[in-house]
C-alpha cells in the first residue's frame, strides 16, 4: 500500500525453506493468519522461496529437505501465498534446458493457486527458456548475479524481464543513490537483510559458481571461503554487526519511508531453529515471542536441530 506521499507502509517479507522448511512452515502458517495480533501490523509474507535437493537449476545454496511437492503446494495455496522456485544456477547450459524435474515442477507451481508464483533466476538462457514456456510466473534477478556496481544494478532494475531484484547487500545502505531512485525502481528494488558473509568478501561470485557446479553433478572441490570468521558458520548476533545488516527498526524508519518494500531473509542452508529466530526477530512482536517458540516447540513433530 503506497501512501500519497510516496512512501509504503508495508514490508514484504520473502522468506526461505519453500521445500526444505516445510515442517516449520506448517506450523507458523497458521500461527501468523490466526493470532494476528503477536505480530507486526506493518509487516507481510511477500513470498516463501526455495528449491529441492535435486533440482539441477537450483543454485545460491545446496538444497536440503525432500517434502513432497504436492504438500508445498497445498500449504502455499491454503494461504494463498507467492511461491517462488529458487533456480539462481549460474552455469546452466543448453542441454540443462530439457532437465525432466525442474520443468515439472515449473508446470506443477505455474499458475497455482491465487497467488502469482515467481522465479529467482540468473541465467538468461534459463530465464528465455522458462519465459516462452511457462509464461505464468514473474522473475526476479539473483544476488548470485553479485552486481556490486549501483549503475549496472540500475541498469538491471530497467529490464523488463523481472519484477524484483535483489541488490547486493553492500549497497544495502547506499542511501546517496538509493533516495534518488524513481517510485518505479524502488518498487523493484529488494533487500537482503540479514547476510552475514564479510562486507569485504572478493569470493561471493567463486562461492556461488562452486554451488552451481556442484547441484550440476560436476566433480569439483568444495568451495573453501578465506573470509574473516568463515570457520564461525552463520551466527545471527555476526550478521547484525555486519555494515549491510537491515533490522527492525531500519525498516520502519528509514526503508519504509523512502519507498521501499521488499525484504529477503536468507537461511535456506541454516536450521529450522535459526529461522524460525529470523521469523521472531522481524515478524513478531517481543510480547509474543515466547507464545511462538512455545507453539512451535511443544509440536514434537518439528525436528528443530
Amino acid at each position: 500500500m503506497q501512501q500519497e506521499n510516496g512512501s509504503r507502509s508495508t514490508a514484504y517479507f520473502h522468506l526461505p525453506g519453500l521445500f526444505e522448511f516445510y515442517e516449520l512452515y506448517r506450523l507458523f502458517l497458521p500461527l501468523f493468519y490466526e493470532h494476528r495480533e503477536y505480530f507486526y501490523e506493518w509487516c507481510e509474507i511477500g513470498s516463501i522461496y526455495g528449491a529441492p535437493y535435486d533440482c539441477i537449476w537450483g543454485g545460491g545454496r545446496v538444497g536440503v529437505g525432500c517434502d513432497s511437492t504436492s504438500d508445498v503446494l497445498a500449504l502455499m495455496r491454503e494461504y494463498g501465498l507467492s511461491s517462488r522456485l529458487t533456480f539462481s544456477n549460474s552455469l546452466i547450459r543448453r542441454e540443462h534446458l530439457s532437465d525432466r524435474k525442474c520443468n515439472e515442477l515449473c508446470r506443477m507451481f505455474e499458475n497455482n493457486g491465487s497467488a502469482e508464483n515467481g522465479i529467482i533466476i540468473t541465467s538468461d538462457l534459463l530465464l528465455e527458456h522458462i519465459r516462452k514456456n511457462f509464461p505464468g510466473f514473474y522473475f526476479v534477478s539473483s544476488t548470485t548475479k553479485v552486481i556490486a556496481d549501483f549503475d549496472e544494478f540500475t541498469s538491471e532494475l530497467d529490464r523488463e524481464e523481472f519484477r524484483y531484484a535483489v541488490i547486493d547487500f553492500r549497497s544495502n545502505r547506499r542511501f546517496d543513490k538509493l533516495k534518488c531512485l524513481s517510485s518505479v525502481r524502488k518498487a523493484k528494488v529488494e533487500f537482503l537483510c540479514n547476510e552475514c558473509c564479510w562486507f569485504g568478501c572478493r569470493e561471493r561470485r567463486a562461492c556461488y559458481e562452486n554451488v552451481s557446479r556442484r547441484m550440476l553433478g560436476e566433480i569439483c572441490t568444495e568451495h573453501i571461503c578465506h573470509s574473516p570468521g568463515a570457520a564461525d558458520g552463520y551466527v545471527f548476533s555476526k550478521a547484525m554487526q555486519n555494515p549491510g545488516f537491515i533490522g527492525i527498526d531500519d525498516i520502519r524508519n528509514i526503508y519504509l519511508p523512502m519507498g521501499f518494500s521488499e525484504f529477503k531473509i536468507e537461511g535456506r542452508s541454516l536450521g529450522s531453529a535459526l529461522v524460525l529466530e529470523f521469523l521472531l526477530y522481524y515478524m513478531t512482536k517481543p510480547e509474543y515471542q515466547l507464545n511462538v517458540r512455545e507453539k512451535i516447540y511443544l509440536d514434537h513433530s518439528l525436528d528443530l536441530f
